[in-house]
């Protein structure tokens, strides 16, 4: 069995996450890079993601999709970079906390933004995450404790947070508050992010020439 790790993303989607978490990880990787439409919807790409959708992390014969779990496989199947908390650490829980809040609250309410859907007010109690202003309000608390979600320690949680946000800042479907914008100025600066952004968008300058 090889223990490769291949990840089949897109620059222009939210590949972007798994590639700045491969970048924090360290560990050499292949990147498939694959088109919209034919590509993704393939059977053989559908064979290991059923949605036809990036990223795809393939390690060995373990196959992860999800942002969210991409940064929480890598973690832990690479404890020696020390991305997350040790499993009995009491830090697990706000690590934990943090990611299924972006991969839940977050990602809905800032997709429903995007898209114009708003939930009606005598409604917010139904859906999740209750209303975009709560989910403001809470993920700016979590990024004001402290220089990383953890206080002083980053780990996964903080690229998977920090890629919502900064994308997010970027089009607008985040507020401008100065609790983001330094949240993610500091995670922006990061050697790996950079090199993640530096690869993605070569790759996406590419694509457009070619395209």
């Amino acid at each position: 069995m090889t223990d490769e790790l291949v990840l089949y993303t897109n620059p222009m989607s939210r590949g972007r996450i798994a590639r700045w978490m491969m970048e924090e990880v360290g560990q050499p990787y292949r990147a498939e890079i694959l088109g919209f439409g034919a590509p993704m919807k393939s059977a053989p790409y559908k064979a290991l993601n059923p949605m036809g959708k990036v990223p795809t992390l393939v390690h060995g014969d373990t196959v992860v999709t999800e942002c969210a779990a991409i940064c929480a496989y890598l973690a832990d199947a690479f404890p020696q970079v020390g991305l997350a908390p040790e499993p009995t650490s009491r830090l697990r829980g706000p690590y934990y906390r943090w990611l299924f809040f972006a991969a839940g609250p977050v990602e809905a309410a800032v997709s429903n933004k995007a898209f114009g859907l708003e939930v009606p007010p005598d409604r917010a109690r139904a859906i999740g995450y209750g209303t975009y202003a709560d989910v403001m309000d809470a993920l700016e608390q979590a990024v004001s404790q402290g220089p990383y979600l953890l206080g002083d320690r980053f780990s996964a949680a903080d690229v998977y947070v920090g890629a919502q946000i900064l994308w997010g800042l970027q089009f607008g479907t985040i507020e401008k508050r100065p609790a983001f914008e330094a949240y993610g100025a500091r995670l922006a600066g990061r050697p790996a992010a950079r090199r993640a952004n530096e690869i993605d968008n070569a790759l996406m300058a590419e694509m457009q020439k070619a395209g």
